[in-house]
């Protein structure tokens, strides 16, 4: 079994994406946001991003992680105009599930299968190689939102199970037990709170805009 401590936040968020019964990946609508939001979290995380006055901003001295993915967004963050976080999640985030699934492939976490849909259109299919493995990261991210108390729960833990409840990913939560455990959820993104607010908003952006 692959080890899960070597996965980056936003490797842990793909692949808890991952349906066990369904055999597919779900949740594909918000997946390069939820991405996008991993890495800045990471970043935060890690003390190389800083909240200033609601704006991301790169801590003096920070050193480029050596994940391609997190270093390509601190990049882009220490390069552009002091921006509100929202900004960074939906920055070229487009982008960002093609970055991390090839990751993942390199990995042999998952495997990518071409196909055609209709027989006409190119897509690829991506399967999850280690299901015990995903398994696992499930567990803890269920586990997470049920321990009897937050602060006891690992930081790559809490903040993979509080962005997974931001966009309801309903192979870590349902709506209904979203909204059973809002208070938790909050506690568990403490950390990293700044971000899943931001995430929040570009889901509810994109929403509206698809409504509109």
């Amino acid at each position: 079994m692959h080890d899960i401590a070597t996965l980056t936040l936003p490797q842990r968020l793909y692949l808890l994406s991952w349906d066990r019964e369904r055999k597919r990946f779900t949740g594909s609508g918000e997946r390069d946001l939820l991405l996008r939001a991993g890495a800045l979290a990471e970043l935060l995380l890690a003390g190389l991003l800083k909240d200033d006055d609601g704006r991301v901003a790169v801590v003096s001295g920070a050193k480029p992680p050596a994940d391609p993915f997190l270093a390509e967004v601190l990049a882009q963050v220490e390069a552009g105009k002091p921006r509100k976080w929202q900004h960074w999640v939906n920055h070229r985030a487009r982008r960002a599930p093609q970055a991390v699934r090839d990751q993942l492939a390199a990995g042999r976490w998952v495997s990518v299968e071409p196909r055609r849909l209709l027989g006409v259109f190119p897509a690829d299919r991506v399967v999850a190689r280690d299901p015990r493995a995903v398994r696992k990261l499930t567990d803890a991210a269920t586990a997470a939102l049920r321990a009897p108390r937050a602060d006891t729960v690992p930081a790559a833990e809490a903040a993979a199970a509080a962005l997974a409840a931001t966009v309801l990913l309903r192979t870590v939560v349902s709506r209904r037990e979203a909204r059973a455990r809002r208070e938790r959820i909050q506690t568990l993104g403490a950390r990293i709170a700044p971000v899943p607010t931001a995430l929040r908003k570009a889901v509810a952006g994109r929403h509206a805009a698809a409504a509109s």
